[in-house]
């Protein structure tokens, strides 16, 4: 895993995802990553775990939300799109973490780690913004 703290942020698939906002100025890109989440049946991997948590702190973020760590260029997206989020990218967004926080290979990799319960507290932050 390719992370250097327990933020959403601080690591490089997130950062990855976060770049791919540029430009875009639709919800495509969020919930696909809420998709790619949700509907996976068999094991989910902490790539698309952790391009999931991103989407949701952009969710959050465009609620009034925001967490202080938002990247430079999620900032820029939520002032540049012109849609309100609804209650069903809210559900979604809400979903896909609670699925992260409970069942996936991300979820694994904190727990081999000193740093779960950090880990469990940003991730319980992130589904409050998301009420």
């Amino acid at each position: 895993m390719g992370a250097w703290g327990c933020s959403v942020f601080e690591n490089d698939d997130a950062l990855d995802w976060v770049y791919e906002l540029e430009g875009r100025s639709d919800d495509e890109l969020l919930r696909a990553a809420f998709s790619t989440v949700i509907d996976e049946e068999e094991y989910l991997e902490a790539p698309q775990s952790a391009e999931a948590l991103a989407a949701a702190e952009v969710v959050a973020a465009m609620c009034g939300k925001p967490v202080a760590q938002l990247p430079d260029e999620a900032r820029e997206y939520v002032s540049r799109v012109e849609f309100a989020v609804d209650d069903s990218l809210k559900q979604q967004a809400r979903a896909a973490v609670e699925k992260v926080a409970n069942d996936s290979e991300l979820r694994e990799l904190w727990e081999d780690s000193e740093h779960l319960d950090q880990w469990t507290e940003t991730i319980e932050d992130l589904i409050r913004r998301l009420t």
